[in-house]
């Protein structure tokens, strides 16, 4: 067993094989268009995206100060990079299933421009839209300074730090409102 869960592809493909049963064998959720695939696909990405989200403002930002200095290197040369990988794209990933979807349901003018009944979702977008330029225009080229990734001066790597961090908890606070719209714009609230 330990084996099995220790190989993380082996679980995945397990995992996948799992949905298909589940989708196909039970629900028949799959429709001729895939439809339900890519909403599924967005959900999994966002999950992806958001959760390294809160991994970073929950769990990182607040646990880095109380690293010994010697033992800082372990999460700044190895760990971070890695789950900033995954962030950004998860971000990439969401932002291009969530348009997929929108344009498959033909939703998509009317969400982007708040109209009824499409205004939660469109609020929702609008909201992810600006996390996602946050994540790839302003936290990831901040982090591969504050990181070493590229060349920087102390100075300015102790500020693109702080500008990373001000906009991943921008991002953690834009969160709030659009998961609530992904949820609630289903429901037709």
């Amino acid at each position: 067993m330990a084996k099995f869960f220790g190989n993380l592809n082996a679980v995945l493909g397990v995992g996948f094989l799992l949905l298909l049963a589940v989708a196909f064998g039970v629900q028949d959720a799959f429709d001729s268009d895939f439809r339900f695939f890519f909403r599924w696909l967005h959900v999994i990405c966002g999950i992806m995206w958001i959760g390294h989200l809160y991994y970073f403002n929950f769990t990182q930002i607040p646990t880095m100060p109380k690293v010994p200095a010697e033992l800082k290197p372990g999460v700044t040369k190895y760990i971070a990079p890695v789950a900033l990988f995954w962030f950004r794209w998860g971000a990439a990933a969401t932002v291009a299933t969530g348009l997929f979807v929108m344009f498959q349901e033909g939703y998509g003018h009317k969400a982007l421009t708040l109209q009824s009944p499409h205004r939660t979702i469109g609020i929702g977008m609008w909201l992810a839209l600006i996390m996602a330029f946050n994540v790839w225009f302003i936290i990831w080229p901040a982090q591969k300074k504050a990181l070493g990734i590229v060349e920087a001066e102390a100075d300015v790597k102790a500020k693109a730090a702080t500008t990373a961090m001000i906009f991943s908890r921008t991002n953690t606070l834009l969160s709030i409102a659009m998961l609530y719209c992904m949820i609630t714009a289903e429901s037709g609230y």
